[in-house]
């Protein structure tokens, strides 16, 4: 079932997505080289229930933390731990929330201390690729224009996107529909309107496509080691058009 949300929902919805976009920019300033993944997802975890909400990630389908730091060639669904950053790396942290019966849900990923030029065209690459997805989110519209937009700009950089996982509908659960696949042709697909909400996010890798999950069952990472980049915006459609939900400084 696809939701058309009125004011008063888009409105707590974006509450949600607001304090996720908080919990980002917090955890960026702490994204440096020595940090562990679990010191970040502790951040996290006290910053949002400080905040009167909760982790929606914490527990759903048996996850065990608050954040996903997805580090280097991990894609998405990673596990903290014990790993170090280290100058050189980029981590990718997606983050969920529910306050008062409405969710948000953004990602964001950062260099940690210096990057190369190669990898920070990837980073920059992406956000463009979600912007331009983003762009897409009209009533009237498909889904599979935002899918187009996605993939046609990560490739005409020569980049790659992951195909086995989706953007989707958000709202009342962390899931709804409908899905959002980062690639496609245009002018396919169920047919958007005023008042869906949707967390659209591509995953657009240095190599290949081809992802795997590893022994953990949760942590997806690139079939050929390469670098992986993830930025994700929960969007609401507008007839006159997109409104992002999940807007903050780190943009």
């Amino acid at each position: 079932m696809v939701y058309l949300r009125d004011k008063s929902e888009i409105e707590a919805i974006r509450t949600s997505a607001q304090l996720v976009a908080r919990t980002l920019e917090m955890l960026g300033r702490e994204v440096q080289p020595g940090v562990t993944t679990v010191e970040l997802d502790r951040l996290a975890e006290g910053f949002i229930r400080d905040h009167g909400a909760r982790p929606a990630f914490k527990g759903y389908r048996g996850f065990p933390a608050s954040i996903c730091p997805s580090v280097n060639e991990e894609v998405v669904h990673s596990i903290p731990g014990p790993r170090r950053l280290e100058s050189g790396d980029i981590i990718g942290i997606d983050v969920g929330v529910e306050q008062e019966g409405y969710f948000g849900d953004a990602a964001f990923t950062f260099g940690v201390g210096e990057i190369t030029p190669e990898t920070e065209q990837l980073l920059r690459v992406t956000r463009e690729a979600l912007m331009k997805g983003i762009e897409q989110a009209r009533a009237g519209r498909r889904i599979g224009d935002i899918s187009h937009a996605i993939q046609t700009h990560a490739e005409r950089h020569g980049y790659s996107v992951v195909r086995e996982l989706l953007g989707h509908g958000i709202g009342r659960q962390m899931h709804e529909e409908p899905q959002v696949p980062n690639f496609g042709p245009p002018d396919r697909g169920p047919r958007l309107m005023a008042g869906q909400v949707l967390a659209i996010e591509p995953m657009v890798n240095l190599g290949g496509p081809e992802v795997v999950t590893r022994p953990d069952g949760w942590t997806v990472v690139t079939k050929d080691g390469s670098l992986s980049a993830h930025f994700e915006h929960t969007v609401a459609v507008g007839s006159d058009g997109p409104e992002i939900l999940s807007g903050s400084g780190l943009w």
